[in-house]
């Protein structure tokens, strides 16, 4: 970390509430019973999610990036995932990862006295400097560093002809930190933990709670749920569950262990001094080569999957409780994933460092209902480094083609895509028109100022602060 925060003015423990930050995988805005086209319509009933959605302020336009380590890096650092070269996912093996001079939520928690704590998935990397306990917080237990899709299948990798030693040296596991904050590996991680991960992360979640709800400090505790990722994996106590197969009964689950998070947290006292945030790191798996059995996930009336930049893609479930402070209500408000860095230390009264741009804006008077608007009426979305779509109030605009692309390199996504040019620029009116159908921009090209403004605006602060070298899986230095 080489940027600080300053100005730090709370003024006593009840300015400092607890946060319970948590982030699944992979859930789209078409899942959950809350959201209106998912749980019990569709046979995999979300009651505990639900039932935190009535006391949160749940936003229905909010926003994140294409993929998981860009919505991680997002989310950590309150920047576009282009500023930290994290807008591509991370591949186990990589010298992809999350910069040490990268200023995250975590290190602004703990300058402000909070005891910081991760459990599961980080996918920021594994190279030291990028681990958790080098990048803010205090321990990580049931840690899962990387992705796991391929790795967990040795067989394929047997039938490729690699030898076990091989196979051993590309396997997963699950990570641990010691007292000085340095990693051990705990197990492996393999088809048959899959299945027992996400109970093992809701388990270290509430000890966390309860360990520190019996301390003086107030705590940051940020959960990486592994679920509803494929492949899928539910606990042999959810199997058919749901009437919706594998991926419902992984839903299920998921939605039984937020409720073990959420109720250790009320079994500890604390529920009206913690800020409860429940969010999903990108949209659904939709593409046609992966088993039915992976499927499951919906972006509900939208169109878009992971990896693409569709409105189904980046547009996700968002909720955020503290009772008796955050009004319980339903927005529509513009809301990002980015959002969260200068809106907690807003809250916490910490200025933020002037030496890099910031692109999440601060919410506190919105969440708290001081401001009945959002401080956000813009999102710039990227694929390789290069802009791919801005969404403006109710509009969307494309000023090039993205287009599916399986064999790419270097792009995002269950399948990969790229942008390639085209003779105009695409707009649509997302309210009218949520599947993106109807390219109105012969009729509105008006709207192509604004989205020239938002652009120029970046494109002057990267001049100032150029973005690092993006990654490439056939470009880079080691």
């Amino acid at each position: 970390m080489t940027g600080t925060v300053g100005n730090l003015s709370w003024k006593a423990d009840t300015d400092r509430p607890n946060i319970v930050l948590m982030l699944a995988d992979n859930i789209g805005f078409g899942d959950l019973g809350c959201y209106g086209s998912g749980g019990d319509l569709r046979g995999m009933p979300t009651p505990n999610l639900d039932d935190l959605a009535e006391k949160s302020l749940m936003l229905t336009q909010f926003f994140v990036e294409p993929g998981c380590t860009p919505s991680r890096a997002g989310l950590m650092t309150g920047r576009y995932s282009v500023r930290s070269g994290l807008n591509s996912i991370i591949v186990g093996g990589t010298p992809s990862t999350l910069q040490e001079g990268e200023l995250t939520l975590a290190e602004i928690c703990k300058e402000n006295g909070y005891s910081t704590g991760m459990v599961g998935k980080w996918h920021l990397g594994e190279e030291e400097q990028s681990i958790p306990t080098r990048q803010g917080f205090d321990s990580y237990r049931v840690g899962i560093l990387e992705t796991t899709d391929a790795t967990l299948y040795p067989q394929t990798m047997r039938r490729s002809g690699l030898s076990e030693d091989q196979i051993e040296a590309a396997q997963s596991h699950i990570w641990e930190s010691n007292d000085d904050g340095s990693l051990r590996r705990v197990r492996p991680y393999d088809l048959a933990y899959r299945r027992h991960v996400e109970g093992d992360i809701a388990d270290a979640a509430t000890s966390f709670i309860k360990e520190k709800s019996a301390g003086d400090d107030p705590f940051f505790l940020y959960v990486g749920w592994s679920h509803v990722h494929y492949p899928e994996g539910a606990h042999r106590d959810f199997e058919n569950r749901s009437s919706s197969g594998p991926y419902g009964d992984m839903l299920m689950e998921h939605d039984h262990r937020v409720g073990q998070v959420v109720a250790a947290v009320e079994a500890a006292g604390i529920r009206d001094n913690t800020i409860i945030i429940y969010l999903s790191d990108n949209g659904p798996v939709q593409n046609q080569v992966i088993s039915t059995d992976f499927k499951g996930s919906s972006p509900g009336p939208f169109r878009g999957e992971v990896g693409d930049v569709l409105e189904g893609s980046l547009r996700v479930p968002g909720m955020v409780s503290w009772p008796g402070n955050i009004p319980a209500r339903k927005s529509n408000e513009m809301v990002s994933i980015h959002d969260f860095v200068p809106t907690i230390a807003g809250m916490l009264g910490s200025s933020l460092p002037d030496d890099r741009p910031y692109d999440g804006v601060n919410q506190w008077k919105f969440f708290v209902g001081e401001s009945e608007r959002s401080s956000r009426d813009h999102l710039i979305t990227f694929i390789g480094g290069e802009i791919a779509a801005v969404r403006w109030k109710q509009w969307r605009i494309y000023p090039k083609q993205v287009i599916q692309s399986q064999t790419n390199p270097s792009s995002l996504g269950v399948c990969a895509y790229r942008v390639e040019g085209m003779g105009y620029p695409s707009v649509f009116h997302i309210e009218r028109d949520p599947r993106e159908e109807f390219n109105v921009v012969g009729t509105c090209a008006w709207v192509l100022g604004p989205y020239m403004k938002i652009v120029g605006n970046y494109l002057t602060s990267i001049k100032e602060h150029p973005n690092p070298s993006t990654f490439s899986m056939t470009s880079f230095t080691h």
